[in-house]
């Protein structure tokens, strides 16, 4: 099935270019067609007409020759024309601006009308005069003419004038699009980085009202987000930080309490509780003094692989520069990687730098998630029956919060079966 947009640009400024061009150079079409089918064809049948009056009249002179009271000079005076009554057999090619146009058949057409006798008509390339032949009382009798009389030589002044008005017309439509597209492009480059958690201090609303109103939306979006952020990450850190002086007491009286096997459980119990407000505590402040900047991703891979096992192994390339919070890309990292080991023997850790995405594959030979519930994984809290969700401290928000870091920065994490067996990490961070 035929679609025009299979034929059209796909961009807004080639699109628009084209809605300009195309009207712009069907008018031309149109007008120089009708210019020279109707005002200039009829103009070349006046000036044949007219010369074949003229033509006419040397006609009658040199059929009557002996019988003429008009001498030969005061034809080519008054019809300011050259004549011969006895002109040699040799008749000039038309060629060049006659014959492109097709004068040299109008004015043939207009000649025999008149005279009644066979007519040849051509161009001197010497002279750039019209030569006229036709048979007059037994001889060949040819008039010369200047090309002028037959043609309107400035009619390509129309022509010109026309596409000179057509190009300024294109050249204001170009600047004007420049300006509008502009506008967009710099709200599509504001509003990418925004969702990578970069800010864009010079933006300001410009171009047309829609766009203006677009930005708008878009800059309000922005601060509304950042502003939950803000309060999520505040509040993490406020309950976080509450929480640690009950748990110390309870620590502490626990500590003055009888070694028992009951006691020792729950001594257990209030270490996971601390870690995981440790973990809280440094996730909230990491978001607050992290600010992005541009680092080498694979460095921190591989600084973050040589804490764990001699089991995890690196591939790909040395360098992979990024821009992005690193402390946070760490901790995010840093959860798959505990995930991995936790559940894996053998955890291979794969760099991708792709022409606009770095990749960061994470596969171990661990017993997996189903397929169907790779989604449920990333739910705050979840634990799933396998035990994949959690991370190494027991927050259950191990794989959340790396999601919530890579959308954070333009990118995304996915959960897909590994070629060892088990469970592959898919980390997408945009350059």
């Amino acid at each position: 099935m035929f679609r025009l947009r299979d034929i059209t640009p796909r961009g807004l400024y080639a699109r628009s270019l084209l809605m300009v061009v195309v009207p712009v150079v069907l008018i031309l079409t149109v007008t120089t067609w009708y210019y020279y089918d109707s005002h200039i064809a009829e103009v070349n049948r006046k000036l044949g007409q007219s010369i074949a009056r003229d033509v006419s009249v040397v006609q009658d002179y040199c059929e009557r020759r002996s019988d003429s009271t008009i001498t030969r000079d005061i034809i080519a005076t008054r019809l300011d024309l050259t004549f011969s009554c006895d002109a040699p057999h040799q008749v000039p090619e038309a060629e060049g601006f006659l014959e492109t146009f097709s004068y040299r058949s109008v004015l043939r057409r207009e000649l025999r009308t008149r005279l009644g006798v066979p007519v040849e008509v051509g161009l001197s390339p010497n002279d750039s005069m019209i030569h006229i032949r036709f048979p007059a009382a037994n001889r060949t009798t040819e008039v010369l003419i200047e090309r002028k009389r037959a043609v309107t030589i400035t009619s390509h002044f129309f022509i010109v004038w026309v596409i000179i008005f057509s190009l300024m017309m294109v050249a204001l439509a170009v600047a004007f699009l420049n300006q509008q597209v502009r506008s967009i492009l710099r709200l599509t480059q504001a509003a990418r980085a925004f969702g990578r958690g970069r800010d864009v201090p010079d933006f300001r609303p410009s171009g047309a009202n829609e766009v203006r109103e677009a930005a708008r939306a878009v800059l309000d979006m922005k601060n509304r987000l950042t502003a939950f952020a803000d309060q999520r990450t505040a509040m993490l850190a406020g309950v976080s930080h509450d929480l640690r002086t009950p748990l110390t007491r309870l620590k502490l009286s626990l500590a003055l309490m009888d070694e028992t096997d009951e006691i020792r459980a729950m001594k257990a119990d209030l270490d996971d509780m601390a870690m995981m407000l440790d973990g809280y505590l440094a996730f909230a402040r990491g978001e607050e003094s992290d600010e992005p900047a541009e680092f080498d991703v694979a460095f921190l891979v591989r600084e973050i692989v040589a804490g764990f096992a001699e089991t995890v192994s690196v591939s790909g390339p040395e360098t992979i520069l990024i821009k992005g919070r690193r402390l946070t890309l760490k901790r995010a990292i840093t959860n798959l990687l505990s995930n991995a080991v936790k559940f894996g023997d053998t955890v291979n850790v794969t760099l991708i730098d792709g022409p606009h995405a770095a990749e960061i594959h994470i596969d171990d030979d661990g017993p997996g998630i189903p397929r169907d519930r790779h989604e449920e994984a990333f739910r705050p809290f979840s634990r799933l029956d396998e035990a994949r969700s959690q991370n190494a401290s027991g927050t259950g928000l191990g794989l959340t919060l790396a999601r919530d870091t890579a959308r954070a920065h333009g990118g995304d994490l996915r959960l897909t079966e590994s070629a060892l067996g088990g469970l592959r990490a898919s980390l997408r961070l945009p350059h």
